[in-house]
């Protein structure tokens, strides 16, 4: 029987008040003893290079760990279009609560309202920091900091650095993280994968790792573990993500007793480049800032081949715009993606394959010039021209929906602590922040609020309530030793199959699977139909993979594998995840609830609540938890972008 009760510890009182009073109640750890604690941090993107660089400025000793050759190298690189936070420099009618509702609606009320208040309240605070660390956001002529507007809002509020905002923000947490390196406060590990949580008498002590350079595995002991490495959208083979970007940390957790949020909640981004061939191994983002001056439409009739040139105004549906005359092009992601899905389906897509929509920056060139379009988005015109041969200037792009982030996560309390007590999860690998849907422009903002000022307080607590200055546990404990043997002798199990089929063939057939059942829609049937193709599939896995190499020095096909394993189970969870949720919301779009208008339709009668699993074994049905959702500040409406 499961001992597992979820509380969500969020604060008494007042909305705008709690964090306040909450910071006020928490127990501190005084300058001295902060020394005399040791915090492991998995991941250094924009959640993980805060978090370590400030806990290390508090005076902590951190231990930080990344796959890539330099922690500068996490996939919040990638982030383009900006961050935002309710400054309301535009005097456009912005506020801390406007940010709060747009963000709780954009999420299709499915998010947790005191965590997403926090989240506004804080965001301010992110840009004065990250402009004080020599971020080099975009300004206005008189020098203030410029804002523009992104989907699911009606103000300008994100913040930018033309189309490398990740970029900049992560070197702003990067070189205050190196600050504190050369001060050994921070002791980097690069081209470390964890492979394993280690658990001692209920508490998180540490992770073994494996060197993904020399094949070596390695046990760390802390007092406390955070777990910042991103989501896990590459479940689907063909995702925006990074090719190293996994879900295998925070399933190791799962499997540990942390409970997962939430998985079937995707976010399909509309504005990628499409699909061109069998042999691809990623898709591209192209900047949801996009939609501010580029027009998307399709031809109105069925099948017209002609070049986008030869199409008369008159014979162009601008779907959005005829749809959404309130938003436009910039309704959230979800709306965008689900309506050029229809325009597929509908036989009026456009390119050689028929699968893609246009994005058209004709009428913003002439409106503006071309010079202003260049400064806005230029290197992002630049890297669309580099991949598809086209000059975005003279031709519309070509854009489709593709995985790009997941909502879903490690289920995180308000203290941002997972089901297994010292086990933390920051940024996208947890649940809390952004419901069924997230707005552009909200992760950069989740990653750098959690990580600088969320966790520096709620982290001291858990260090001066559970008594840790004096019950230590090193590396030599029995718990260590199993868990260390036990990561080997996984991999060890993977080598030895020696079957037929490469890793990749099982993700690439696991990758359709998802995105064919549990993709931009989702039935009953076709839920049912996947989990039972991803069981079968992954009882193949484990009978044929043939994993080439060894266990010694570099073996890329062999990281895979581990990596693949984890995604045959996780999968089958968001489907499971998916067929227990049976209402529309958000990304989660079940084709047997929907309105007249064919819109997303919520049950909050039965389905208010976020969806926490408990592992429960191998091959084993995971219990279900559930963490009622309460809405005390916000309205409960069906969601309307007209």
């Amino acid at each position: 029987m499961s001992n597992i009760k979820l509380d969500s510890k969020v604060p008494e009182g007042k909305l705008s008040e709690k964090w306040d009073n909450h910071k006020f109640k928490m127990k501190l750890v005084n300058p001295a003893n902060k020394r005399k604690f040791k915090v492991i941090i998995v991941g250094t993107g924009l959640a993980g290079g805060s978090a370590a660089a400030t806990l290390a400025e508090l005076g902590y000793n951190v231990e930080s760990f990344c796959i890539q050759d330099s922690p500068r190298r996490a996939h919040s690189i990638a982030a383009q279009g900006g961050v935002n936070a309710a400054k309301n420099y535009p005097n456009d009618g912005d506020s801390i609560w406007r940010l709060f509702y747009d963000t709780v609606k954009g999420g299709d009320y499915r998010s947790r309202e005191a965590n997403v208040y926090r989240l506004a309240q804080v965001a301010n605070n992110i840009i004065d920091q990250c402009a004080a660390q020599g971020v080099p956001f975009a300004r206005e002529y008189g020098g203030t900091l410029a804002n523009r507007s992104f989907g699911g809002a009606q103000v300008s509020r994100t913040f930018y650095a033309r189309g490398q905002t990740g970029q900049q923000l992560l070197l702003g947490a990067y070189s205050s993280m190196m600050k504190e390196v050369n001060k050994g406060k921070i002791n980097v590990h690069t081209r470390k994968e964890m492979v394993e949580l280690v658990v001692v008498e209920g508490k998180t002590r540490g992770i073994i790792t494996r060197d993904i350079v020399t094949g070596e595995f390695e046990k760390h002991a802390a007092d406390a573990v955070l777990l910042c490495t991103g989501g896990y959208g590459n479940v689907y083979f063909l995702s925006t993500n990074a090719m190293t970007s996994n879900g295998s940390a925070a399933w190791k957790a799962y499997k540990k007793g942390a409970c997962f949020a939430n998985p079937c909640f995707t976010q399909i981004h509309p504005t990628c480049i499409p699909v061109h061939g069998e042999n691809q191994s990623k898709l591209t983002l192209m900047s949801e800032s996009l939609r501010n001056d580029g027009r998307v439409w399709v031809p109105k009739k069925q099948g017209d081949t002609r070049k986008p040139s030869e199409i008369p105004e008159e014979e162009r549906d601008y779907y959005l715009e005829r749809k959404y005359p309130s938003f436009g092009n910039l309704v959230p992601r979800d709306v965008a993606s689900r309506n050029a899905k229809e325009a597929v389906d509908d036989g009026r897509g456009v390119g050689s394959t028929g699968v893609a929509v246009y994005l058209d920056f004709r009428d913003a060139i002439k409106r503006d010039g071309e010079q202003a379009i260049r400064e806005r988005y230029g290197n992002l015109f630049q890297m669309y021209e580099r991949i598809t041969d086209e000059d975005p200037y003279v031709v519309p792009m070509r854009i489709y929906p593709a995985v790009h982030y997941t909502m879903g996560g490690l289920w995180v309390d308000y203290n941002l602590q997972t089901t297994v007590p010292g086990c933390f999860a920051l940024g996208e690998a947890n649940f809390s922040d952004h419901g069924a849907n997230r707005l552009g422009a909200s992760a950069l903002m989740q990653g750098l609020a959690d990580g600088y000022f969320v966790i520096p307080y709620t982290l001291g607590n858990y260090f001066a309530s559970e008594g840790l200055m004096t019950d230590k546990v090193a590396d030599d404990h029995p718990e260590f030793e199993k868990a260390l043997t036990e990561s080997k002798e996984r991999f060890n199990k993977l080598l030895n199959i020696n079957g037929s089929r490469t890793v990749d063939s099982f993700h690439k057939e696991l990758g359709k699977i998802m995105w064919e059942y549990v993709g931009m829609s989702r039935n009953e049937a076709g839920l049912k139909t996947a989990i039972e193709k991803i069981a079968k599939l992954r009882s193949e896995f484990w009978k044929d993979v043939k994993v080439l190499g060894s266990e010694v020095g570099v073996n890329v096909e062999l990281e895979k594998a581990n990596r693949v394993a984890d995604f045959l189970e996780l999968g089958e969870l968001m489907a499971r995840d998916a067929l227990e949720r049976r209402e529309s919301c958000g990304g989660h779009f079940r084709e047997e609830s929907q309105t007249e208008e064919n819109e997303a339709k919520r049950d909050d009668e039965n389905f208010c609540h976020a969806a926490a699993w408990e592992y429960t074994g191998d091959n084993q049905v995971p219990n279900l938890h559930k963490e009622e959702l309460k809405y005390e500040n916000v309205e409960l409406t069906q969601r309307s972008y007209k």
